[in-house]
């Protein structure tokens, strides 16, 4: 299935563009599901089904799951169990509730899924959890300690401290697949983000950060849509000014080496399915731009090194920071930051330095000989 991850600069109009987006493709015969908890509620019928997500009832859902399978711990503890009355949804669950959307979405029976997710940052922030959850599980749960469970009585005569009980470990079992399945959405080929930018001062550098975050994600960037774009023809002095200006912040866009999307401004906000027909892309759901892969360039015979090439574009040098730790590669790059797991080659070598060319991060690697393998 293609899914389409539409975000943007807050206040832009990206759940138009994403509802617009949406009912163009159903009413061009494919079944499109629209993932959206601010879609208007005139929307669904003729090949175009809508998901809005509930974030309160999600949660309320899950954590009375939980205690549930709970309930002999909580039982030995005395604690008294919650009623799903009394429950209230906690900072985060919105974003819970958005990537379980996600899954479900991709689980559908749909030619494309169009997402409407939060403004940029926090976009990029909720595309990041299941890999970071994911990484965190692993290492204060590792999978290899279930094996050892029948050792575990005897472990906690030892070590004269409670060993794990294995509901911890069922239940990390299930937030892995859970969000294994989701990263597995994230990542795949035919998913992509819509950026929804209205021209203005900011326009620039939110393309910039959208370039940089989702690059770091490995995520492809399918189309930038300029949105709300005033008529070019009035005569009124001050419309044309503000007109201008928006055409100045267009020249900077396009600049940026992106091929923009522009949608009207229809003097009001938009009211019912027809006037989203009206602010429908110009481009079709097609395939997604792939993203360049990260490759491993062999410079053994001429310098001695390995050296790992990372897309960034639009990375500055003063932004950025590297710490290998174990198997991993610690990158920062200006407010994002993702811990990258090294190629086999690299894991037997060591960091011996790092440039940056033209958003090309070269980060070079020599092998060490006590790992490398010998060649007679």
């Amino acid at each position: 299935m293609r899914i389409i991850l539409v975000t943007g600069l807050g206040g832009a109009g990206r759940t138009t563009v994403a509802a617009a987006t949406a009912l163009a493709e159903a009413r061009a015969g494919r079944r499109v599901l629209l993932v959206s908890e601010g879609a208007d509620p005139l929307l669904g019928g003729d090949g175009l089904r809508v998901l809005r997500p509930a974030p309160a009832a999600d949660f309320r859902r899950e954590f009375l799951a939980l205690q549930e399978r709970s309930a002999a711990a909580l039982d030995l503890l005395g604690a008294a169990p919650f009623e799903d009355a009394e429950l209230t949804e906690l900072p985060g669950s919105r974003h819970f509730a958005l990537l379980r959307s996600l899954r479900d979405a991709a689980a559908g029976d749909h030619d494309l899924a169009v997402v409407d997710l939060p403004p940029l940052p926090e976009a990029l922030a909720i595309l990041a959890l299941p890999e970071q959850l994911r990484r965190y599980l692993r290492r204060l749960l590792p999978p290899e300690r279930q094996a050892a469970r029948a050792l575990r009585p005897m472990l906690a005569q030892l070590a004269g401290v409670p060993m794990p009980a294995q509901w911890l470990y069922a239940t990390t079992a299930r937030w892995e697949a859970e969000l294994a399945a989701v990263q597995a959405v994230v990542d795949a080929p035919a998913t992509s983000v819509r950026l929804v930018l209205e021209p203005g001062p900011a326009a620039a550098d939110v393309l910039r950060t959208a370039r940089l975050g989702l690059a770091l994600q490995g995520l492809a960037l399918d189309a930038v849509v300029a949105n709300r774009l005033l008529p070019a023809t009035s005569e009124d002095p001050w419309l044309a000014g503000l007109t201008a200006q928006q055409h100045r912040h267009l020249a900077e866009l396009r600049t940026a080496g992106e091929t923009l999307d522009e949608l009207p401004h229809l003097g009001r906000d938009p009211r019912g399915p027809e006037d989203l027909a009206l602010l429908a892309p110009a481009r079709p759901a097609a395939e997604p731009v792939p993203v360049p892969e990260w490759s491993v360039e062999d410079r053994r015979a001429e310098d001695g090194v390995l050296v790992w090439h990372i897309g960034l574009p639009g990375a500055v040098k003063d932004e950025l920071s590297l710490v290998r730790r174990g198997d991993e590669l610690l990158l920062t790059v200006g407010a994002f930051r993702r811990n990258l797991p090294l190629p086999a080659a690299l894991r037997r070598c060591t960091v011996t330095g790092a440039g940056l060319v033209e958003g090309d991060l070269r980060v070079r690697f020599t092998p060490d000989p006590g790992l490398w393998p010998r060649t007679s």
